[in-house]
């Protein structure tokens, strides 16, 4: 059986939780600045940062984003209205829909990114979950 999480685990992770949402919301808040709501930033970050390539299809957004498929390719078209991203049908399987970012939304989601660095810089210590890590051990 499990040992029960101490007090000192409990802090750890509440320390944890507010850190990531003070992150969260400087992020929506940057996105904002930048005239962008954080959907449309985290779309922008998850075409560019795809692993392996500079675009995503509608369904891997859909999961990288944690959203229905449907909900991203609305997203998407939105972005694709001011100019963010453009879509192509995919050469292997026309049914897909390939999402690459445009200069514009490139531009912006590089601005974000360098204000992004500096944030997770300052929560560099928060965010190294070492004794996190002590914590979930004790739950396998």
């Amino acid at each position: 059986m499990a040992q029960a999480p101490t007090k000192a685990d409990l802090e750890a992770l509440s320390e944890f939780r507010y850190q990531l949402r003070r992150f969260l919301r400087f992020s929506e808040e940057a996105a904002q600045a930048e005239g962008l709501t954080p959907q449309q930033y985290q779309l922008l970050l998850h075409v560019k940062g795809y692993p392996g390539r500079d675009w995503a299809t509608v369904g891997e957004l859909a999961e990288r984003l944690q959203v229905q498929p449907h909900g991203a390719l609305t997203l998407v078209a939105r972005c694709e209205a001011l100019g963010l991203v453009r879509r192509e049908s995919g050469t292997a399987d026309r049914r897909q829909v390939l999402v690459h970012l445009s200069a514009e939304g490139e531009a912006r989601l590089l601005r974000l990114a360098a204000l992004h660095r500096r944030e997770l810089r300052s929560l560099k210590e928060v965010f190294q979950v070492a004794h996190i890590s002590a914590f979930t051990e004790q739950w396998q």
